[in-house]
């Protein structure tokens, strides 16, 4: 894991190639919306282009993280099957319902099931490298996203341009990034982490939740300001020390939230000490995206060592996968 979260600048050089290669046949016009069926480590990717693209798309992008479908899907439905490993049944059962409701239908795996049957149909299907954990690979399935998009003509902005300063960005400040993600790990290391994020940015606070819990196996929960305002911050009314406020913030963010966070801080602090603000860096918002979520992946990396525990291993997953099977 240490070797492939050193090497994600290098994943998403090659996630631009691959996307360049991509030959698309699908149609340049007629879409009423996007959905994406993703989960876990592809279902990541998803919610990062979601937020990327919202400023950008005039139709409804909507992922989807379940066995069932929205059913407004139609002929003019843009579904993307996202699938790391290919065998994802809940991405599987989505597909089927796709393909009966004639939805306009694109595959990003790395083999098994889903290659078939995108194979089996003539869909268009993007291979990526496979035989790694899918949380290590965010940066094949999310750029292929883009690709998929910019080749229907739904996306119109150069983010490869965007892609590109944010490599030159993670490989510029390589120390730096490793340097304060060991000081997270070692700050939040025996506590629970609180993560908290301004709204347009909760990819990145959901990320670094997932990766806490399966690099680092620890648990932990985030909310998205301003909504927490509305609900969890009533909750911070009993001292503890033993929880850890992560809070991941841009210069960019709706400045009306950046009081919000100044206010919410002031209330925490009554209840724990350990605050930690991350800051991003970037003039785009793929750069700041990909800093914060290599800072955060790093330091979930280096939870792990502080935890001794194998930061791949993911066995009561595959355990639950088995059981399943049976059923």
């Amino acid at each position: 894991m240490k070797e492939l979260i050193q090497n994600f600048p290098l994943q998403l050089e090659e996630a631009i190639q691959i996307g360049k290669s991509y030959k698309s046949n699908l149609p340049k016009s007629g879409y009423a919306n996007v959905v994406v069926s993703g989960l876990g480590g592809s279902g990541i990717g998803a919610d990062l282009v979601r937020e990327y693209v919202a400023p950008h798309l005039s139709v409804p992008f909507i992922v989807s993280k379940d066995y069932v479908i929205p059913n407004f899907i139609n002929s003019n439905t843009l579904f993307i099957a996202s699938s790391y490993s290919g065998n994802t049944e809940e991405t599987l059962e989505s597909i089927k319902v796709a393909i009966k409701k004639k939805a306009k239908i694109v595959c990003i795996t790395s083999g098994g099931k889903l290659a078939e049957i995108a194979k089996k149909n003539k869909f268009d299907l993007i291979l990526i490298p496979g035989g790694n954990p899918p949380r290590s690979c965010l940066g094949y399935s999310f750029v292929q996203q883009l690709f998929i998009l910019k080749n229907a003509v739904l996306l119109k902005i150069d983010f490869e341009k965007e892609l590109l300063a944010s490599i030159a960005l993670l490989r510029k400040d390589e120390k730096s990034i490793k340097k304060e993600a060991e000081k997270i790990a070692k700050n939040i290391f025996d506590k629970t982490p609180v993560i908290y994020a301004i709204d347009g940015n909760a990819a990145v606070a959901v990320r670094f939740r997932q990766q806490v819990n399966e690099n680092g196996k620890q648990l932990c929960w985030h909310h998205i300001v301003p909504e927490m305002n509305h609900n969890e911050l009533v909750a911070w009314r009993t001292k503890d020390e033993k929880l850890a406020v992560v809070i991941f913030r841009n210069e960019t963010d709706n400045k009306r939230s950046q009081v919000r966070v100044e206010l919410n801080k002031k209330i925490i602090k009554e209840y724990t000490k350990t605050i930690i603000e991350i800051w991003s860096k970037g003039n785009s918002y793929l750069e700041r995206a990909m800093y914060l979520i290599h800072l955060g992946d790093w330091a979930s990396w280096h939870l792990s060592e502080l935890r001794n525990f194998d930061c791949t291993e993911v066995k009561v997953i595959d355990w639950l996968k088995g059981e399943l099977a049976k059923v």
